[in-house]
């Protein structure tokens, strides 16, 4: 968190950006979900050990209610995906001294 700012970070090692749905629904609910492919073997190819999971994966956050919701921006560079969500700015109330008489 920024004070300007919440800001989410997902590695997502080896996945491209279309294969990863960033969503907000009405609620205030941020999803991040995706699915990873299984991969291709050849028929010659003997795995010894395979430490990559696949499949379908889907995380969900509620965002607090101090959100600009229209203004939330996603990125993905080098398998880490960045979600911002901006947060509405708090306005200071103005003040104004009075004089004191007598």
């Amino acid at each position: 968190e920024t004070p300007e700012a919440h800001v989410f970070k997902t590695d997502l090692p080896g996945l491209r950006k279309e294969e990863v749905k960033v969503e907000v629904e009405d609620d205030r609910v941020l999803q991040i979900s995706g699915q990873r492919n299984i991969e291709k073997e050849d028929k010659n190819d003997t795995w010894h050990r395979v430490e990559r999971s696949s499949g379908m994966f889907s995380r969900r956050f509620r965002l607090p209610e101090n959100v600009k919701m229209d203004q939330i921006k996603a990125s993905m560079e080098s398998g880490v995906l960045t979600v911002t969500v901006p947060k509405v700015e708090v306005t200071k109330p103005d003040v104004k001294a009075i004089e004191i008489s007598g």
